[in-house]
C-alpha cells in the first residue's frame, strides 16, 4: 500500500511573479516548458492580477492557463488602490506583505501527495527565496529582461566596474561581453538621477544576496548573447532557456496552445486590416502597456508616419490612459488625414501582427517581451527606448544583434519627426534595410534552434528538471524549516552548463 502511494506522489514546482502582463507570461511559458518535461506547475501571484484578466477575458481564465493553475495571494493593498502612481510605496507593501501570504497559500495547496520541488520567481518579488528558505526548498530566478542587464546590474550593484557618479556622470561604460556604452545606453536604474527609489534598493539587496538562489535562468538563448553569457561564468552564472514566446512564433506545433494572460482587450480587426495591406508594407507602433508620451513627441511620430506615405498600424492607449496636457493623445485631426494610409487600435494582439507578412518593421519602446517577440518574427526595429532596461536593449539592436536603428532624442529630450522618417526609410529601403532584414531571419532561425529538441535552451530546460528531482531526492519528503544547501561545485551552474 505505501508503494502505491508514492507512485502517486506529484512532483510540483511553484512559480511566483510579479503582477504585470509582461512578468507573468514569460513564467507561464516557463511552466508549459517544464509541463512537457513531466513537472507539474502552478503561478501564484497578486489578487490585482486575478481582477484585470477578469475584466478582459473569460471567467474561467483567470484560474487555470492552458493547464497551469493559478493561485493568488494579497499583496495588502485593496483592488482600487492606484499602484502605478505609488510606485515606491507599493513595492514597500508587497515586499512587507507578500511573504506571509505566499506561505499561508503553501501550506494550504502543497500537502501530500503534492511534493514541492522548486520555487522560481523573478527580481521584482525577490523575498520568494526567504519564503523557500522556510520550507527547505530551492529557489530559482527567472530573468526576464536580456543576460546583457543581468550582467550590468551584478557588476554595479557588486561594485565590480566604474560607473557613472553625480561627479562623473559622463563615464564610458566598459564591461565584458558587452560594447562600449555612454550614460545614454544605460539602463535608468544605475543613473545617479534615478527617481524611483524602490526598484535599485530592491535590486542591491538582489544582486548582493545572490547566493540564496540555486540557479538563474535567463528569458533568452545562448546564441543571442554568447559573449556576455560567457562573461558571468566565473561570476554567477546564467543559464538561458528562451526565447519565452508563444509557440507560433518559434515554428512549433500551430495548434499548442500559448500559455498567457492577457490584461488588455485586443482589437482584432488589425488583422483583418493588414491582410488588404502589401506584403511587407506596414509600419507597426507599440509602446506597451506602460508608456504614455508626452504630446510633443505623439505629434512627432505621428508626423512622421503621415509623411513616410506606408500603411502603418500604431496602437494608442484609450482616451482615459491620456494626460490633461495632451500626453498619450493623438494631434487633431490625424485620424481623419490618415483614415486611408493607416489604423489605430487601443491594443493589438501582438504576436499576430509581428507575425504577419504585411508587415516590415516595429517602431518600439524596447521592451524585453516585445523585443523577442520581434527577433522570433524576423523584423528589423526602430528603437525607442524610455526607461528601465529599454535604452541598454536599443543599444543591443543596433550593436549587438545588428537588426534595427535607433530614434536619437534632442538636447532638449524630445525627438524630430525628420529623424523618425530618416529611421523608417532606413529599415524599409536600400542596402541597409537589406543586411537588417538578413540579419533578422538569422536570429529568427537560431532562436527556433535553441528551443527545439536538443537545442542549446531546451538543453538547459531539460538539466534544470534532472538538478531539481535529483535534489529532492535527497531530502526528507515533509517540508521543514532550514537553511538552503548550496554544497560543493556540483550543485552551482557550471561553465558547461552555460
Amino acid at each position: 500500500m505505501a508503494q502505491a502511494e508514492e507512485k502517486r506522489e506529484e512532483n510540483h514546482v511553484l512559480l511566483v511573479a510579479f503582477s504585470s502582463q509582461g512578468h507573468i507570461n514569460p513564467m507561464l511559458r516557463l511552466g508549459k516548458r517544464l509541463a512537457a518535461k513531466g513537472i507539474q506547475v502552478t503561478l501564484a501571484t497578486t489578487e490585482i492580477a486575478r481582477h484585470r484578466i477578469l475584466k478582459s477575458s473569460d471567467a474561467g481564465a483567470a484560474d487555470l492557463v492552458t493547464g497551469i493553475k493559478l493561485l493568488f495571494f494579497s499583496d495588502g493593498l485593496s483592488l482600487d488602490y492606484d499602484r502605478k502612481t505609488n510606485l515606491d510605496f507599493y513595492m514597500e507593501t508587497l515586499g512587507k506583505h507578500g511573504p506571509s501570504n505566499l506561505s499561508t497559500l503553501i501550506k494550504e495547496h502543497y500537502t501530500s501527495p503534492k511534493k514541492l520541488l522548486c520555487l522560481v520567481t523573478n527580481p521584482f518579488v525577490p523575498w520568494v527565496c526567504d519564503v523557500a528558505v522556510e520550507y527547505n526548498v530551492p529557489c530559482a530566478m527567472l530573468w526576464i529582461q536580456p543576460c546583457a542587464l543581468y550582467a550590468i546590474y551584478y557588476r554595479f550593484f557588486n561594485k565590480l566596474s566604474a560607473f557613472p557618479t553625480p561627479t562623473d556622470p559622463d563615464i564610458v561604460v566598459e564591461l565584458p561581453g558587452l560594447p562600449s556604452m555612454e550614460t545614454e545606453d544605460l539602463p535608468t536604474f544605475v543613473l545617479p538621477n534615478n527617481p524611483l527609489g524602490s526598484f535599485p534598493k530592491l535590486f542591491s539587496e538582489l544582486f548582493q544576496g545572490m547566493e540564496k538562489f540555486k540557479w538563474v535562468l535567463g528569458n533568452s538563448f545562448h546564441e543571442l548573447e554568447k559573449h556576455v553569457i560567457d562573461s558571468m561564468c566565473e561570476l554567477y552564472p546564467i543559464r538561458p532557456i528562451g526565447p519565452l514566446v508563444p509557440p507560433t512564433l518559434l515554428g512549433l506545433d500551430q495548434e499548442l496552445e500559448d500559455a498567457s494572460v492577457d490584461m488588455w482587450k485586443s482589437d482584432e480587426t488589425c488583422i483583418e486590416w493588414l491582410t488588404l495591406q502589401p506584403l511587407c508594407s506596414v509600419i507597426y507602433v507599440s509602446f506597451g502597456s506602460i508608456v504614455v508620451l508626452p504630446a510633443k513627441q505623439m505629434e512627432a511620430i505621428a508626423t512622421a508616419l503621415k509623411n513616410a506615405m506606408r500603411p502603418f498600424l500604431w496602437v494608442v492607449k484609450p482616451p482615459e490612459f491620456a494626460a490633461p496636457d495632451g500626453a498619450g493623445q493623438l494631434p487633431e485631426g490625424f485620424l481623419e488625414e490618415t483614415k486611408d494610409q493607416g489604423q489605430v487600435v487601443s491594443w493589438s494582439p501582438q504576436t499576430r501582427v509581428l507575425s504577419h507578412p504585411a508587415v516590415a518593421c516595429f517602431i518600439t519602446h524596447c521592451g524585453w517581451n516585445s523585443m523577442l517577440e520581434t527577433i522570433c518574427s524576423g523584423i528589423p526595429l526602430i528603437a525607442y527606448p524610455q526607461w528601465t532596461d529599454q535604452p541598454t536593449n536599443a543599444k543591443l539592436i543596433v550593436d549587438v544583434f545588428k537588426i534595427g536603428v535607433r530614434i536619437k532624442k534632442e538636447v532638449d529630450g524630445n525627438i524630430s519627426s525628420e529623424v523618425i522618417e530618416k529611421c523608417i526609410e532606413e529599415v524599409m529601403v536600400g542596402p541597409k534595410a537589406e543586411q537588417l532584414r538578413k540579419n533578422a531571419a538569422a536570429l529568427k532561425g537560431e532562436a527556433r534552434k535553441a528551443v527545439a529538441a536538443g537545442g542549446s535552451s531546451d538543453e538547459n530546460i531539460q538539466l534544470f528538471v534532472e538538478e531539481i528531482t535529483r535534489d529532492s531526492r535527497k531530502k526528507d519528503d515533509s517540508p521543514n524549516v532550514g537553511n538552503l544547501s548550496h554544497e560543493g561545485q556540483e550543485d552551482k551552474i557550471s561553465d558547461k552548463d552555460v
